[in-house]
């Protein structure tokens, strides 16, 4: 009786690993990401000395004891300041740390890696935007660490009183630029103090675009960039008919109710509409979580206004 050879069994390909959602979300926008911004200013400024960081430092966000970056951090990023904040904890499964804040020396800008779309949404200092990214040579960059592990709340304020700290310790800063919404601010909006509280959060860094559907004569779309820093949803509006700007005017409203009231909407609930310029309770439109229609590609909750509304629902 012959023997039959075994055969050889083909070998596996190992199959790819799968990809959450978030894998494929942009990082600036990514739910709990990095807060980044950067401090354009025309003059290359020193760093300033680590006892006036600190005191500047403790002033705003608590106290604070002076880090050091990691060993394998890039030469580039060895001049890095870091500053541990003891008031403002991150709680783990694995236990908890005090969130960090980091600021790196003053840089080179590059406003061409401003791409178009970006530099057209910079509404809060429009008539400036082409200034400032001409004027501004220099940027000094900054960002936090494990806040997103922090209370929604609690990371909003944080981070709003870091930035005041950064303005106070960078008085040459001409306009704060937000990596994560493409907002652009002037240095002495911010400076002037005229909002308080989680307000700046929404003022500074929640940024409410605006765009035209191409092919259509009266169809926009206002969204927002930002909320998803706090795990909340941003806003999304596809409409006609009304002024744009009585849209934006109402996303900003409700961003800082959400906000403010840590009260995400859910898919389904309604909200207070918006006639000839004002919140009108009397007015309901509901909500839906949706994709994105314009990039960067992430789920919003869209905001159907009713007979304003555009597009095929």
């Amino acid at each position: 009786m012959g023997l039959f050879k075994k055969k050889k069994q083909p070998e596996r390909t190992p199959e790819p690993e799968k990809k959450s959602p978030l894998d494929e979300m942009d990082p600036l926008i990514r739910p709990g990401g990095v807060f980044m911004v950067q401090l354009l200013m025309k003059e290359r400024c020193e760093t300033p000395s680590l006892e006036r960081m600190t005191e500047v430092m403790e002033r705003h966000i608590g106290k604070v004891e002076v880090g050091q970056p990691l060993k394998q951090t890039a030469d580039a990023m060895k001049n890095i300041t870091l500053f541990a904040a003891m008031d403002h904890i991150a709680k783990f499964s694995n236990g908890e740390a005090p969130v960090q804040v980091s600021v790196m020396p003053c840089d080179t800008f590059h406003p061409e890696t401003i791409d178009e779309m970006r530099r057209s949404q910079m509404w809060d200092c429009l008539q400036d935007r082409d200034r400032i990214l001409s004027e501004c040579k220099y940027c000094v960059f900054a960002n936090d660490i494990l806040t997103g592990a922090l209370d929604p709340l609690e990371r909003a304020n944080l981070d709003m009183d870091y930035l005041e700290a950064l303005l106070e310790l960078f008085p040459t800063c001409e306009a704060v630029y937000s990596l994560n919404t493409g907002k652009l601010v002037l240095a002495d909006v911010i400076r002037s103090k005229t909002v308080s509280g989680l307000d700046r959060f929404i003022r500074y860094i929640v940024n409410a675009r605006f765009f035209n559907i191409d092919g259509t004569d009266d169809d926009h779309i206002v969204d927002t960039l930002g909320m998803s820093l706090l795990y909340m949803e941003d806003l999304q509006y596809h409409f006609h008919s009304m002024d744009p700007n009585w849209v934006v005017m109402h996303a900003y409203n409700i961003a800082a109710y959400v906000l403010e009231n840590c009260r995400p909407i859910k898919d389904g609930d309604t909200i207070d509409g918006v006639t000839d310029g004002n919140i009108d309770q009397n007015l309901q439109w509901k909500c839906h979580f949706e994709d994105a229609i314009v990039q960067p590609g992430r789920p919003v909750l869209d905001i159907h206004m009713g007979q304003y509304a555009a597009g095929n629902r």
